[in-house]
């Protein structure tokens, strides 16, 4: 006989201790219940529990003390809180410190039974998901072993076994979309889908229906029902890449639908319910946005419970080595791959990388095609000379809107020369697409000057 899953609900109010020990025994699972910290620490000290449910408010502690402890003491343990309705802050205070999830009062279960079997699909210890679900596929792997790529690589296991809204910060092309789908694939969602949209690739009089779909007849061209990215992604992860180039009427409804997990499809007179893990990117500062009066402070504060850093290439050029080999390896369509010479080597880890990962694989794929035998040179490269790091003296003064500008501007310039002026290509390596770098260099006044130059 399979031993049940044994679950521990901490709460001082008795009916609400029955109602949830009534529910999870009717998912077919062992509930034990505790009035306060002490009890629930009793407890967790003579069991080991698959998931533990605390109401954030007890008359010895609160939630918080509860994750903390089972954070320390029990670390394979997920912990879920119960917070009262409108408590925001309490929720997002419990997920920083490392819930599991949240519920709100008056609790619905629905969603309790949904959060429950979203705990229980977690990774067990000493076990790999794929182990556990049968699946023999691989993950995507974050190549390197550089003290920063090692810590990255440990904070994603971690933000793997939370629901909690996860904000990914880094340079263009240093790898936040490998990272947003390794959280999705070592998570409890990992058996649902991984939708990745790019925020700025689409036309903002497109957008309500591409996110929330649309009723056949809601528009001309409108043929069929659709459904949109919320409802494709629905028990899984909803990876916004580029959230920054949301227009700010886009960043009202996104909002809403975060807050109360429901969407409505254009044409629609009803809303249904969406159960999704929202991770977003940008290689721009959202603070910065924030001031600048481009995103909203609300909206802010709901992507950016976690904030997770991708270090860029010129953090890590120790690690540049080992990505070269794995990079042409891969890029080898048949025999053995084709090595660099130590002077090509050399001249890539000092290299400046404005486009990180992605440039390294563009400038890897064309010195492949270049190379006249097994060894790549210098030559076969074709980097841009290598600029200075800019002069400290040459900002000293500036706003830092007129610094950060400044620096943009060398980055696209540098992707620029590197492609020979090849617009397309620019925007690859920089990570954006080329409405977005048509649109920098209109308002950096790079256009203007190529132009001008002919």
């Amino acid at each position: 006989m399979t031993a049940k899953n044994q679950i521990l609900v901490v709460d001082d109010e008795a009916d609400i201790r029955e109602l949830l020990g009534m529910t999870l025994t009717g998912m077919g699972l062992e509930a034990h219940s505790a009035a306060s910290t002490r009890e629930a620490f009793e407890l967790l000290a003579k069991h080991s529990y698959d998931l533990c449910l605390t109401d954030m408010r007890l008359p010895d502690g609160d939630g918080l003390a509860v994750v903390d402890h089972v954070a320390k003491h029990h670390p394979n343990t997920p912990v879920a809180v119960i917070t009262a309705f409108g408590s925001t802050e309490n929720a997002v205070a419990a997920l920083k410190a490392g819930a599991f999830d949240y519920l709100s009062k008056p609790v619905s279960l629905n969603q309790l039974r949904s959060l429950v079997r979203s705990a229980l699909k977690l990774p067990r210890p000493g076990r790999r998901a794929g182990e556990e679900h049968g699946s023999g596929a691989e993950h995507p792997v974050l190549i390197g072993e550089s003290a920063l790529m090692h810590a990255t690589r440990e904070m994603i296991e971690k933000l793997a076994r939370s629901q909690a809204p996860i904000h990914i910060t880094g340079e263009s092309g240093c790898g936040k979309e490998l990272a947003a789908r390794l959280i999705h694939l070592k998570g409890a969602r990992r058996e649902a889908q991984f939708m990745a949209v790019n925020c700025g690739a689409i036309p903002e009089n497109l957008m309500e229906s591409e996110f929330f779909g649309y009723k056949k007849g809601a528009f001309t061209g409108a043929a069929a029902d659709r459904d949109g990215f919320f409802q494709a992604a629905n028990a899984g992860t909803l990876f916004l890449d580029e959230v920054a180039d949301l227009p700010l009427l886009m960043q009202v409804k996104l909002l809403r639908a975060i807050q109360e997990k429901r969407v409505r499809k254009v044409g629609a007179t009803t809303e249904e319910n969406v159960d999704v893990r929202i991770i977003s990117a940008t290689h721009r500062s959202l603070a910065d946005e924030v001031g600048a009066g481009k995103f909203r402070q609300d909206l802010y504060y709901r992507l950016n419970v976690i904030e997770l850093r991708m270090p860029s290439l010129r953090e890590m050029r120790e690690d540049i080595p080992l990505l070269v080999g794995t990079i042409l390896k891969r890029q080898a369509s048949s025999g053995a791959a084709p090595t660099l010479s130590v002077e090509a080597l050399e001249r890539l880890q000092g290299y400046e990388f404005p486009g990180n990962v992605r440039e390294l694989e563009n400038v890897l794929e064309r010195a492949v095609a270049l190379a006249a035998g097994s060894e790549i040179g210098v030559e076969d490269l074709r980097l841009a000379p290598t600029r200075p790091a800019g002069d400290t003296h040459e900002l000293a003064g500036l706003p830092l809107q007129e610094r950060l500008d400044h620096v943009e501007r060398k980055a696209i310039l540098a992707a620029l020369e590197q492609t020979h002026y090849n617009r397309t290509a620019a925007a690859k390596i920089l990570g954006v697409t080329f409405r977005a770098l048509r649109y920098r260099m209109e308002r950096l006044g790079i256009k203007d000057e190529l132009d001008a130059k002919g």
